[in-house]
């Protein structure tokens, strides 16, 4: 019987099961007080003032970045130029290009798989106003070198975080590095909410744009007192439908919330198996004569795990994905690969910064295998050996 090593697993339990039917008992499904207290529960866990939650990690990059349009200080606009990382998912650049924002595309390191730091030092001009850090698959960005490099200057930096929930850097956790963080708990990610993100941020500003932005653009949910009308009226009939902001609805749903609340208790131990599993992984195949494995930085949370092809081993990906995929290995792409590739560019704008040298290696030799909020040293031992039975069926 073919074993299975399957991308990603369920990490529900009954918690989670009850959570949602207390829910549904309750008749009160949409954003209430369990939206409240999970995003004051996910504050405090990762260190910050302030959190935002909405219906996924596309959307919370979305309203990251337009919260940024609104701020009375220093606000971006139309044109700006944000340097952006080739290799991450879709709806990391989307935003920037419907916010009209120019993007400037950059390398990045083949072993973290994050910025190539010295292409990065390179294109950071008088033009850049803003940075989009990237943690992949888990792995920090090294910002120590990153807020050296934008020290004494106005460039905002932004994470999107959405692979890295609970890793840290020196202590200090991603998403809080930037003037904000987004966070997914689709399915596959550290916790899972079903769909749904998070934004968290220090600046008391953002938060009540962000907050204006989640619903509609109006002043129902802000405070009395804000940072985006000021004072509001103590007519609460008049406030219900004032409209300060062009905004969306990208509300979460209480059950996602209450799940949500389950799910970040279970966090610690789900990262710790994480870290473990990769202790595993990297005794495995730290040295492996026919491909590269993701370097760490810092204290990684391992959303899966990288193997990208050396030229010169002479593996053809296909034939290597395919013999895993017929042996019940689930693989893919290392996120979208070279995003500089895509057809979509077209309604753009942007500028590639060097060559893409190391994302297009990643883009033809590139894939990955999931890790687990479980032990699963006995998939990773499945995987050595049948890595092992392709390459003696190719001698």
């Amino acid at each position: 019987m073919t074993k299975h090593y399957e991308l990603a697993t369920s990490s529900w339990g009954t918690e989670e099961l009850d959570a949602i039917n207390s829910v549904l008992e309750s008749g009160f499904t949409t954003m209430g007080k369990n939206v409240v207290e999970y995003e004051k529960q996910f504050a405090e866990f990762m260190g910050a003032k302030y959190a935002v939650m909405v219906n996924s990690g596309s959307s919370a990059n979305l309203l990251m970045i337009a919260s940024l349009f609104f701020r009375q200080h220093n606000p971006l606009k139309r044109g700006d130029e944000i340097i952006v990382p080739a290799v991450s998912w879709s709806t990391t650049y989307y935003p920037l290009q419907q916010y009209g924002l120019k993007l400037k595309f950059v390398d990045i390191d083949i072993n973290t798989l994050n910025y190539d730091l010295s292409a990065l030092r390179r294109a950071i001009t008088p033009q850049t106003r803003a940075i989009m850090a990237v943690n992949l698959l888990g792995n920090p960005n090294d910002f120590t070198v990153i807020q050296e490099l934008i020290r004494d200057t106005d460039i905002i930096l932004v994470e999107d975080n959405c692979e890295s929930m609970g890793a840290d850097l020196n202590g200090k956790k991603t998403g809080t590095f930037g003037i904000m963080g987004t966070f997914s708990t689709f399915f596959s990610h550290h916790i899972s909410t079903m769909e749904g993100g998070v934004i968290i941020t220090d600046d008391t500003e953002l938060y009540h744009i962000l907050l204006c932005l989640r619903a509609h653009g109006w002043t129902r949910n802000l405070p009395s007192d804000n940072l985006v009308c000021g004072k509001k009226s103590d007519n609460a009939f008049y406030e219900s439908f004032r409209f300060v902001l062009p905004g969306y609805n990208v509300r979460p749903l209480e059950i996602e919330a209450a799940v949500g609340i389950q799910q970040l208790k279970k966090l610690p131990e789900f990262n710790m198996w994480r870290r473990k599993n990769a202790q595993y992984f990297q005794s495995k195949f730290h040295d492996n004569p026919y491909f590269l494995i993701q370097s760490a930085i810092g204290n990684p949370s391992w959303f899966g795990f990288s193997l990208i092809l050396k030229p010169e081993s002479g593996i053809q990906r296909d034939e290597f994905v395919k013999f895993l995929t017929d042996a019940g290995i689930d693989t893919r792409p290392i996120v979208a690969g070279d995003f500089t590739k895509n057809e979509v560019l077209k309604y753009f704008d942007y500028e590639i910064f060097g060559e893409m040298k190391n994302a297009a290696n990643l883009d033809k030799n590139g894939l990955f295998v999931g890790n687990h909020q479980f032990d699963i040293t006995d998939k990773i031992d499945y995987l050595a050996q049948t890595i092992d039975e392709f390459i003696k069926s190719r001698k």
